[in-house]
Parts: C-alpha cells; sequence; structure tokens
C-alpha cells in the first residue's frame, strides 16, 4: 500500500469529531435563533467532510491496488525478457551448430558424399530450430513490451489516487480548521480542495 494511504481509524476519528461538533450545533439551534445559521452550515461541514472521507478511502484502496499490479506487471516483463535472452542465446548456438554442420559437410564432401550428405541434413535441422527458436524469442520480446505499458499504465493511475488521497487529506484538515473555527469561508476552500481531490479521483476512475 502507498505512504499516503489514510487509514481506517484516522477517518474514523475525523467522521466521529465532525459528528460531535454537528451534534452541538443541534443543540445550538434550540439555544436561540441567533445560532440557527451557523448551526445550519457546521451541518453540512459535518456531512461534507464524512463525503470526502469516504472518497479518501476508496481512493486509497484503489491506489495501493494499481500499485501492487504495476509491481505485478514489472516483475512478469523482467520474467519474460530474461525467456527472451534465453530463447536468443538458443538462436546463436543453433547458428554456430548450422555453420559447423556445413563447413564438416563441405569438407567430406569429395571423399564422403553419404556423410557429407547427412551432415548438410543435420545443418537444415539446426537452421530450421533457429528459425524456430527465433519466433520464440519474439514473442517474448513482445510480451515484455505488453507488460511494461502495462505496468507504466498502472503506475500512472496510482499515482493520480495517490494525489486525490493526499488532496482529501488537505480538504478533511481544512474542514477541521473551518470547524474549531467557526469560520464558514474556511469551509469553502475545504469544498474546492475536495472538489479538485474529485476530478484526480475521475481522472483515475475514467482510465
Amino acid at each position: 500500500m502507498p505512504e499516503e494511504g489514510i487509514e481506517t481509524q484516522e477517518i474514523k476519528e475525523a467522521l466521529d469529531e465532525h459528528v460531535e461538533h454537528a451534534e452541538h450545533a443541534k443543540h445550538g439551534e434550540h439555544g436561540g435563533g441567533g445560532h440557527e445559521s451557523k448551526a445550519g452550515w457546521i451541518v453540512q461541514l459535518s456531512l461534507s467532510t464524512a463525503l470526502i472521507a469516504v472518497l479518501a478511502a476508496v481512493a486509497a484502496l484503489q491506489s495501493g491496488s494499481y500499485a501492487n499490479d504495476s509491481i505485478v506487471q514489472k516483475n512478469e516483463s523482467i520474467l519474460n525478457q530474461s525467456k527472451a535472452n534465453d530463447e536468443w542465446a538458443y538462436y546463436q548456438a543453433k547458428g554456430i551448430k548450422a555453420a559447423i554442420y556445413g563447413s564438416q559437410s563441405q569438407v567430406v564432401a569429395g571423399t564422403t558424399p553419404e556423410a557429407s550428405a547427412k551432415l548438410a541434413e543435420e545443418a537444415k535441422h539446426e537452421k530450421d530450430e533457429q528459425g524456430e527458436e527465433m519466433t520464440k524469442a519474439k514473442e517474448f520480446e513482445k510480451k515484455v513490451t505488453e507488460s511494461d505499458e502495462q505496468s507504466e499504465h498502472s503506475l500512472h493511475i496510482h499515482h493520480l489516487y495517490a494525489k486525490a488521497v493526499t488532496i482529501f487529506q488537505v480538504a478533511i484538515a481544512l474542514a477541521a480548521i473551518a470547524a474549531l473555527t467557526k469560520k464558514k469561508p474556511m469551509w469553502w476552500v475545504s469544498l474546492a480542495t475536495g472538489l479538485v481531490g474529485i476530478w484526480f479521483f475521475a481522472q483515475g476512475f475514467g482510465l
């Protein structure tokens, strides 16, 4: 999981804190009309913060999931590259053997035609197998490219969700400040910050 992931306990504590503020605000409504307006937006602040906390939890989960996917896909790329290297090594070995058999066939062609024909057949067989090894090597290299592209894509989405988590955490912190100081403009800043986080969240969700 990414380091920026928000913990469940932290979310719960944030929610409990804002619910407590909401309850105090409701009690303030009964105490007099002067507090009614302030109490109303404090309740809305609590609800918006709860929503942001839920989105932060989902974004953290998605961020960790895509980070793990990127690692797995990168490991697959490394494994396929190793297999491709092995196939290219076999390809070169087959080419050397084919060249040796071909040379030997030419050397004995004048004295032992049967042996020459047999060596020529071996050279052809090695050439055929060399072609098969080249095909296998290219297939593994294609898988390497695909795995690398998938890993890069997963890492890109991970970064989008990670940014969303960080911005949501900032929005929650601003909302907490707004609740403690009873400053409504600070709540607006929190909402604006939350919208930025939602934009990054939507970008990751849409890819």
